[in-house]
This record gives C-alpha cells, structure tokens and sequence, in this order.
C-alpha cells in the first residue's frame, strides 16, 4: 500500500486581482508639470521664440599623414647589400 500514489488535487489558482489606478502625489504633480510645459511652448511659439541650435563641437584637427615611402624589410636589405656591393667594385 505505500507504493500506491494517491491523485493529486489540482492547485488553486489565484484570481488576477484588478489594478486599480493609484494617482499619488508624484502622478499629479508630474501630469500638472507635463501640462504647465505644454502651455509655456506653446505661449513661447506664439511670440516667436526661436530655439537655438545646439552649437558645433571643436574637435582638435586631425594629424597629417606623412608622406614616407615604406620599404619593406628584405627590400632595404637588398638595397643595401646592392650599394655595399658598388662601392666595394
């Protein structure tokens, strides 16, 4: 008798609880600021504020390239050994 399982009970769900909108104050001061901000643009583009561009960053110039033909290694080299060659004849 201890082998036999016994049918498990099916588990209870918890009801979704209703969320119920919560206006605290930091909600009411926020939605007054949005509304103030709102209505100074708008006052601000009826006289015709203009906004300013933001303004260019100065950035340091950039370094000019040098102009040196690279030679590789076993070029120079050879080169060298060419030139070491003609003043030896």
């Amino acid at each position: 008798m201890a082998d036999e399982q016994k049918p498990k009970a099916p588990k209870k769900t918890k009801a979704p609880k209703a969320q119920e909108p919560k206006e605290t104050q930091d909600d009411l001061l926020t939605s007054a600021a949005k509304a103030i901000g709102t209505a100074a643009g708008k006052v601000a583009s009826l006289a015709g504020a203009v906004v300013a561009e933001p303004k260019k960053s100065m950035k340091p110039a950039k370094l000019k390239k040098k102009n040196n033909p690279h030679v590789p290694r076993k070029l120079k080299k050879a080169q060298k050994k060419a030139a070491l060659a003609k003043t030896r004849a």
